[in-house]
């Protein structure tokens, strides 16, 4: 009986190991958007090659199914809808690996008014009353710094004309 010789099955294993690194990275992407270093995370975690991972990686974003811009964009915009600041998105998206170029440019073009943001904040979580008293002021003013935002933000909306103001 004779044999039949695969042919060149190293480059075939290679090619599907490629193969494979890309469905899941796309399998991934189906389920939401991912900052570049988020995603070879994930894949490398799964036991992927890295080589394997950087090459699909930039095939992703040559062919735009991967864009950072597009996730940072995405990632402030749904993060502020949820009354979280600045601070805190920029430091969720350093966690992510991502450059804090791109995140000071997606904070920047954000259409978020953080100052509106952190009195919306302020009022589900507490009512519409300003606070009584220093005590109640400090609460709020914590609350708000743990939602990320800053202490010109958190003055302007604990202080006076809260509710009359835009």
């Amino acid at each position: 009986m004779r044999r039949l010789r695969k042919p060149d099955s190293a480059s075939k294993a290679a090619e599907a190991d490629e193969r494979t690194v890309r469905t899941a990275a796309l399998a991934l992407l189906a389920g939401r958007d991912f900052g570049r270093s988020e995603l070879a995370e994930r894949l490398t975690r799964k036991g992927y090659p890295k080589a394997h991972v950087e090459l699909v990686l930039a095939e992703l974003v040559a062919d735009k199914s991967l864009s950072e811009e597009r996730f940072v964009g995405q990632f402030v915009s749904q993060h502020a809808s949820r009354g979280q600041g600045p601070m805190r998105i920029r430091m969720q998206l350093r966690e992510r690996g991502v450059e804090a170029t791109a995140i000071d440019e997606a904070l920047d073009t954000a259409a978020a008014d953080w100052i509106e943001s952190a009195r919306d904040a302020r009022r589900r979580r507490f009512g519409a009353e300003p606070p009584a008293d220093w005590r109640e002021r400090a609460k709020q003013a914590r609350f708000l710094q743990y939602r990320g935002f800053s202490s010109d933000q958190i003055r302007a909306a604990l202080g006076p004309g809260d509710d009359t103001e835009l």
